[in-house]
């Protein structure tokens, strides 16, 4: 699959030694990120042009699997600076290599809370505040959201019915960060909020993104919108979750006799059925995202075009899915690992917290399975915007 997932999982052993300072600071540590930059995983959806890897989906979901096994936070970073990054094909060359010509280059975005934006000769004037910015503390630059209007004060859409909109480029010394990070799970994500209050942006750096018309890259990788790729890789990092939780379990199994009892936990019939039930369902939820995400790809490659509603559906339905069962399976197995799953000192607390704050997120909404319902049972009326 190429040599960034061998990079990938030669680093994971140094991600998961600093799991726990990743938690504590709330951020990932200095060198950490320095192997995460000298791996080149910073730039793994960049176009080759701008020296990115420009890597393809199927790859990036394991990518993304290989680092949440050992840390769900790095994982998450990786996630969302790399899809954030992929507003790269949509800029000037100029404004492309201006945001991402450093090698330290990072883009984090989030939402929109409360944004203003008035056209000025040369660009717009911004001032809003905008939330969880998953590795925003590392980010060199950071995108401003913002909605688009028709005349009459009613959403503009894109050809395919979708919200338009477009993402204003800032550098990050200009945005205010606010701490409020204070979370269950993925803490390390420092997925802060930011505000700017009536900054000039130059139109180079008014993106409009997953626009294909406004593309100026040909690699099919950008045939795949940031709404796709969020979508399969934060599934990548449940699985990648869920796989540690049942690799510690059967470490555990291995050594611990339960109170009471004179086998050990592995010797137990009850938790042979559960651990088999557990594997099972996560095989089959990993095969099913990547073959998934493999077939949608070699589709593309046969055919380049655009993803139809068809293939975005499909991925849809395969990202939500697996996250589904990934939840359902680490809960086995930190069920399985009974008293000794509590302590934070372990390997599956901080795990199990990871898990459910994954699935607290955009990606991990059930409406997502309501719209895929929607579609397949022919009553489809809105555009597939996530």
């Amino acid at each position: 699959m190429g040599e960034e997932l061998a990079r990938a999982r030669e680093l994971a052993p140094l991600v998961a030694s600093m799991a726990d300072q990743v938690e504590a600071d709330r951020r990932l540590p200095q060198p950490l990120m320095e192997a995460l930059h000298e791996a080149g995983l910073f730039r793994l959806l960049l176009p080759r042009s701008l020296d990115g890897g420009e890597v393809d989906p199927p790859k990036f979901v394991r990518i993304l699997m290989q680092i949440a096994k050992a840390d769900a936070s790095t994982a998450w970073v990786l996630g969302q600076t790399t899809v954030c990054a992929m507003v790269a094909p949509y800029l000037s060359r100029e404004a492309a290599e201006r945001v991402f010509g450093d090698k330290r280059a990072i883009l984090s975005w989030g939402p929109a809370t409360q944004v203003k934006v008035t056209p000025e000769p040369g660009g717009c004037r911004v001032s809003g505040r905008f939330a969880f910015s998953s590795g925003g503390r590392h980010a060199t630059w950071l995108g401003l959201q913002y909605p688009l209007f028709n005349a009459d004060g009613t959403p503009k859409r894109r050809e395919d019915g979708s919200a338009d909109g477009r993402t204003l480029l800032v550098p990050a010394e200009q945005v205010t960060m606010t701490d409020v990070w204070r979370v269950m799970g993925l803490r390390g994500t420092g997925s802060d909020s930011y505000s700017v209050e009536d900054l000039f942006v130059p139109a180079e750096l008014d993106v409009h993104r997953d626009e294909a018309a406004a593309r100026t890259e040909d690699g099919l990788l950008y045939r795949f919108s940031t709404y796709t790729m969020f979508s399969i890789g934060f599934a990548g990092v449940a699985l990648g979750i869920a796989r540690g939780l049942l690799d510690a379990f059967v470490d555990l199994a291995a050594g611990k006799t339960a109170r009471g009892q004179a086998k050990t936990v592995r010797e137990s019939q009850v938790v042979q059925y559960q651990a088999a039930l557990a594997e099972g369902r996560w095989r089959a939820a990993e095969a099913y995202l990547l073959g998934s995400v493999d077939q949608v790809w070699g589709e593309i490659c046969r055919e380049p075009r655009e993803l139809s509603l068809e293939q975005r559906m499909r991925l849809r339905l395969a990202g939500s899915q697996a996250q589904r069962d990934a939840a359902e399976v680490a809960d086995m197995a930190y069920h399985l690992a009974g008293s000794s799953a509590i302590f934070d000192n372990g390997p599956f607390e901080r795990r199990f917290r990871d898990m459910h704050a994954v699935r607290q997120q955009l990606q991990g909404r059930w409406d997502h399975f309501e719209r895929v319902g929607q579609y397949l049972l022919g009553l489809w009326t809105e555009p597939l915007f996530l």
